[in-house]
């Protein structure tokens, strides 16, 4: 993986990157439809390529270890082949996974014991067999194995927490350099910073994974429940710290604003289950505010889902005729919901890398950040 920053914004930290990956190469600020067990909800492979035009789609390891399997994956060739999508693809550690089944999980140190949330069998997530797990999934860009803290936290929770993490981190390091991809391409180890929302947490987390010298860089533990004034000004003191000349990746934001406003703060990477599940609940998300396509105002409006796209169904599909599938509780109205909304967050980022380009990327997201927050 090779990382090049190609401009920067005049009034902010926002840069305008090319990431390359052997699954091909992407301009960053970059967001990441999450397509947790290989599959993007209720969102085709064809309108990933075509109408929604994403450039990197995430997956997640702890649900296609436990379902398929890495065995079937390994078989069928990797995940791009399993899936069938020919593009860059990134996998989380399970980490997050880890965090959100808390009441059927041991943290040790050696690892996590879990149940599966499928059939309740036990299973064990070690440093190394998610090294191993993300080999044979192959996804170009793996993740770390962490211990996400909850919000919120204690102080002393979070201290230890942290170390483990880099205790873990360690491990990790160490089984990647001794191993190798199994397909015909490589792979690139991301690390990631911990701390919960202390400063000086967060400020030893960030310089030691730093020192690693990863190709990539990720902030996790965010966006859990904290107020997001919070998450920007850890993920401001992180980025400050990080290396300048290495990709940031914010795990699980956000919104649109969220997105913006952290791009502000330079980072280059992004995924978040919003725009699909959100989208599944009739939320609609558009240049000029959040549409709730359920509400009674939109029975008689026949104008088509949004404007300003440039994807075929807001061009093809009026508001009225969603409302009437969302009602009716039709699956197609999830389909509809979801790729509007991913193709407003791709059109939402192709736009914030043209204004760090011409760097006028500050002044564009202070008016956007207006706008997206309205309710229509």
């Amino acid at each position: 993986m090779k990382f090049k920053i190609l401009s920067t914004d005049k009034n902010s930290k926002a840069r305008l990157g090319l990431l390359k990956t052997d699954h091909g190469d992407l301009k960053t600020p970059v967001f990441m439809p999450v397509g947790t067990a290989g599959s993007v909800k209720a969102v085709h492979q064809r309108e990933l390529e075509e109408d929604i035009k994403a450039q990197i789609v995430l997956s997640n390891t702890y649900h296609l270890y436990l379902r398929p399997g890495t065995d079937i994956i390994e078989k069928a060739g990797g995940i791009h082949r399993f899936i069938g999508l020919n593009k860059p693809m990134l996998t989380d550690s399970g980490g997050y996974q880890v965090y959100s089944l808390n009441g059927t999980r041991k943290i040790k140190e050696e690892g996590v014991k879990f149940s599966s949330h499928i059939d309740g069998a036990k299973h064990l997530f070690t440093p190394e067999s998610v090294m191993d797990i993300q080999r044979k999934i192959g996804a170009d860009i793996i993740m770390a194995f962490d211990e996400c803290t909850p919000y919120p936290c204690e102080y002393n929770y979070a201290e230890k927490s942290m170390h483990l993490t880099h205790r873990w981190l360690d491990r990790c390091i160490s089984r990647f350099d001794e191993t190798q991809c199994p397909y015909d391409y490589t792979q690139t180890l991301f690390p990631i910073v911990q701390g919960s929302v202390f400063k000086d947490l967060r400020k030893i987390s960030a310089e030691y994974i730093a020192s690693k010298n990863a190709e990539g860089n990720a902030i996790g533990g965010l966006s859990v429940g904290e107020p997001h004034e919070m998450m920007y000004e850890m993920t401001d003191l992180v980025c400050s710290i990080l290396p300048k000349n290495k990709p940031r990746y914010l795990m699980g934001v956000g919104t649109p604003v969220n997105i913006l406003e952290c791009i502000a703060l330079g980072i280059d990477m992004f995924d978040c289950v919003m725009p699909t599940r959100n989208g599944r609940n009739g939320w609609l998300f558009t240049e000029n505010g959040i549409i709730n396509i359920k509400n009674e105002k939109w029975k008689d409006d026949f104008s088509i889902l949004d404007e300003s796209g440039d994807c075929f169904v807001d061009k093809h599909y009026t508001k009225a005729y969603l409302r009437h599938l969302f009602i009716s509780k039709e699956y197609l109205s999830s389909m509809i919901a979801s790729v509007h909304n991913l193709s407003f967050y791709m059109r939402l980022l192709d736009e914030a890398r043209n204004q760090i380009e011409q760097g006028t990327f500050f002044e564009w997201k202070n008016k956007m950040v207006k706008q997206l927050s309205v309710r229509l």
